[in-house]
């Protein structure tokens, strides 16, 4: 995929996907709705209508992550900037790059030329971003990384300036569960030199009324975000789903701390997705899960960093203690020193 590089000589392209990918994809699908519970991995939710949806979301007055995590990086942009110093800044999932830009404010503040990596699954809104952002700030130099996290992981460039700083934000790490989690983390790790950099928001514990009202919003947008991941299905794989015999439903599992995203089948129906070779029959009330998103508790999540030599250098929250920003530097290791 090419985007008017003629016209934005400060914009490069790499595309990640590939045949192994794709190989993966099939196998996740397969796996996935052959479990019991049925699930998804919650990567399908993000075609290029599902960011634009999510996108809507986060404007919504119930869905809190966003305008908090924002309000934090508003007060906090530039001590992350003075802390970090002359950084390449390369964010997973970054989406519109919405709260990123306080970020890129401040670093221009001190830096004569500004170096950003996203990296998203959905090539249409790297490209609309990528476009916006170049007209934005005339000092930045833009690589956009279309792939999973893992791809980007295990190909991140090298860093342009003396450090690196991985951003992940919107609490995404909610979207794994304990064992992804501590992979993920694992691949952060190893990502990251030491000294480098590791930004990312979680979304903490709190009553439980506040979190479900943010994922069953009044205007039906969640519902339709959700409904969104059997129209990806059947537009990527041919598939035949039919998607008005669904139902969004979401609700706090309060023993595991997580929201549940699940989509709901309302009647006895068989899909095919003839892509895959692949069946799948559901009976009437029948869920596949399509996300889950856990809710933190600060202490817990600070010694799981650190048994992954990422050290939190400071923690930012809201007043409400609602969600938290932390910066972690990538330690050295016992067996790095030999």
């Amino acid at each position: 995929m090419r985007i008017q590089q003629k016209e934005h000589s400060r914009f490069r392209w790499i595309n990640l996907h590939s045949s192994q990918l794709s190989i993966q994809e099939d196998t996740d699908i397969i796996q996935g709705l052959s479990n019991q519970p049925k699930t998804l991995p919650c990567r399908y939710l993000y075609d290029d209508q599902g960011s634009e949806l999510f996108e809507q979301i986060c404007e919504l007055p119930e869905y809190y992550p966003t305008r908090t995590e924002q309000a934090i990086l508003e007060t906090s942009a530039l001590e992350i900037a003075q802390m970090t110093g002359l950084c390449t800044l390369i964010e997973l999932g970054s989406g519109s790059s919405r709260k990123t830009r306080l970020l890129l404010d401040a670093y221009s503040q001190f830096q004569q030329e500004l170096q950003y990596f996203p990296i998203d699954v959905s090539a249409g809104i790297l490209q609309t971003t990528a476009l916006d952002l170049l007209h934005q700030y005339p000092k930045l130099n833009l690589c956009g990384l279309a792939g999973t996290y893992e791809q980007a992981l295990a190909q991140l460039p090298p860093a342009e300036f003396e450090n690196r700083m991985l951003i992940f934000l919107g609490s995404t790490l909610g979207n794994l569960n304990e064992q992804e989690c501590n992979d993920f983390l694992t691949q952060i790790q190893r990502a990251l030199k030491p000294g480098e950099f590791f930004l990312f928001g979680v979304d903490l514990q709190k009553p439980i009324e506040i979190i479900e009202a943010a994922y069953n919003n009044s205007q039906s947008i969640t519902a339709a975000f959700n409904l969104n991941t059997l129209h990806h299905l059947n537009r990527r794989f041919q598939g035949n789903f039919e998607v008005n015999q669904f139902e969004h439903w979401a609700f706090y599992n309060p023993v595991a701390h997580q929201i549940e995203m699940h989509l709901r089948s309302l009647k006895n129906q068989t899909a095919v997705l003839e892509a895959l070779d692949y069946q799948v029959s559901l009976q009437s009330g029948e869920t596949i899960r399509t996300e889950i998103s856990r809710k933190f508790h600060l202490p817990t999540l600070v010694s799981v960093l650190e048994n992954h030599a990422l050290q939190p250098l400071q923690i930012w929250s809201d007043p409400q203690g609602w969600f938290g920003l932390i910066l972690c530097q990538r330690q050295i290791t016992t067996h790095e020193y030999l």
